[in-house]
């Protein structure tokens, strides 16, 4: 699969002031905020809370909520919380929630409170008869025919996607670098070959430097990162022709989502195979051949090719190790046909100075979330300077984390508890910084 491109510029001096500057230089195109027009920040109401486990009280992590009827929706973040918001003249409309191996849940938006809902599912139980009828006997054909049957299961038109992405960089457990941004996914159809095109609508990122010593990270990539985990749309980049027959596949369990069975088949690289390959977990609804969800890791038992794939620049006397490389991949289903609905990635890396006692770890996570789509009817694709670029770095000049109401009606993933904190900071540190610019002009 093609891997996460992590630029790295070192600097050595302690000078705050001049960091910055050379960490400007090497930054990528300009990207942009747009301001959200007063009048339609009223037409829309939103619903916040949280999906369980009804028996555990436990939070679901990327439970789907959908708006029935609408191709609306939204995901509940890694502490299973959600943030939905809809159309007024929609206030009479059903969400439908489902998780993997869970009933699926409608509740009416009548139902629910502007916040803090608690919505729980129940485990969906298996009946050994379910597991046994028309069970395929060969793991590996079955998952070489659910990738050829793409055209068949996935739409097949060109659609015109809105999504959320969120990027974050943390040292340790501090979060040093957030960024997001809505993006306009120009999704060809899966039988095609052609390249899915993003344009960037708006953006936003805050970095502290101060908290990232002398080493600035940037993410090569942007929403790309996330868009190629779309195993269907990219099998090229896992399990292209050739190296289906790299990996062992075995079926593991079953499971239910949306009360269609789904069967849980393993795979890992061969033994003999010396190149960094992938191992986890494919969630195959065997009654049509459809992934539904894909759940993998990086092998990064020889962490010098590893480190090959990922580290792009990095100055000599600086080791950079990748110690951990998750992806994941969930499809959403409407009308019998399966497409992209959110993916993400994570990086954990270490980073070893030369002539420091002490080392640095840092993670990286990418996720991407479809919340609303739309048929491309004429199939018409953004011009290339209108295009973000494959390469691209988000910049630093995005607007930053001001202002709460920036995404207007547009849904978003939730922020995580430590995310919050981190952009009320911000928020707190630039009401300073506004203060003291006031202070000073004043006569």
């Amino acid at each position: 699969m093609q891997p996460l491109r992590v630029v790295f510029s070192i600097k050595q001096s302690r000078n705050p002031s001049l960091f910055l500057i050379l960490a400007a230089l090497c930054m990528f195109p300009k990207v942009w905020g747009f301001q959200q027009d007063a009048a339609s920040e009223n037409e829309f109401k939103q619903y916040k809370g949280e999906v369980v486990d009804q028996s555990s009280n436990k939070p679901l992590v990327f439970a789907t909520l959908t708006l029935e009827g609408t191709n609306i929706s939204t995901i509940t973040n890694t502490e299973g919380n959600f943030l939905l918001k809809v159309p007024m003249d929609m206030s009479e409309g059903t969400v439908v929630v489902s998780f993997l191996g869970y009933q699926s849940k409608n509740v009416p938006l009548s139902q629910l409170n502007e916040d803090k809902n608690t919505i729980p599912l129940l485990v969906s139980v298996m009946q050994l008869s379910e597991v046994n009828i028309n069970a395929p006997k060969d793991a590996a054909a079955l998952v070489r025919e659910t990738l050829a049957r793409k055209g068949e299961n996935y739409f097949d038109d060109p659609t015109l996607m809105t999504a959320f992405y969120r990027e974050t960089i943390k040292k340790r457990r501090k979060n040093v670098s957030l960024s997001e941004a809505v993006v306009n996914i120009y999704k060809s159809p899966y039988s095609s070959v052609r390249q899915d095109a993003v344009e960037l609508y708006k953006a936003r990122k805050s970095t502290d430097y101060s908290k990232l010593d002398t080493v600035a990270l940037k993410l090569q990539g942007g929403p790309f990162n996330t868009l190629y985990v779309d195993i269907m749309k990219y099998p090229e980049f896992i399990f292209s022709d050739g190296s289906v027959s790299d990996y062992k596949f075995t079926f593991d369990r079953s499971t239910r989502i949306n009360d269609k069975l789904i069967y849980v088949i393993k795979f890992n690289q061969l033994e003999t195979i010396d190149d960094p390959l992938y191992k986890g977990e494919l969630y195959i609804d065997v009654e049509n051949r459809t992934l539904t969800s894909a759940i993998y890791t990086l092998n990064i038992t020889d962490r010098v090719k590893a480190a090959k794939l990922f580290v792009r620049r990095k100055p000599a006397k600086v080791d950079v190790w990748p110690t951990e490389v998750a992806y994941r991949v969930d499809y959403r289903e409407k009308n019998g046909k399966w497409y992209y609905g959110y993916s993400n990635v994570v990086l954990e890396f270490k980073v070893d100075w030369e002539d420091k006692l002490f080392n640095s770890v840092y993670s990286m996570t990418a996720e991407m979330a479809i919340t609303d789509w739309e048929k491309n009817v004429t199939g018409t694709v953004p011009k290339n300077k209108q295009r973000i670029k494959k390469s691209i770095i988000l910049s630093d000049e995005a607007l930053g984390f001001s202002d709460p109401d920036f995404w207007g009606e547009y849904n978003i993933i939730e922020p995580e508890k430590s995310i919050e904190s981190a952009i009320k900071k911000i928020q707190r540190q630039l009401r300073r910084a506004r203060s003291k610019d006031g202070s000073a002009s004043a006569p």
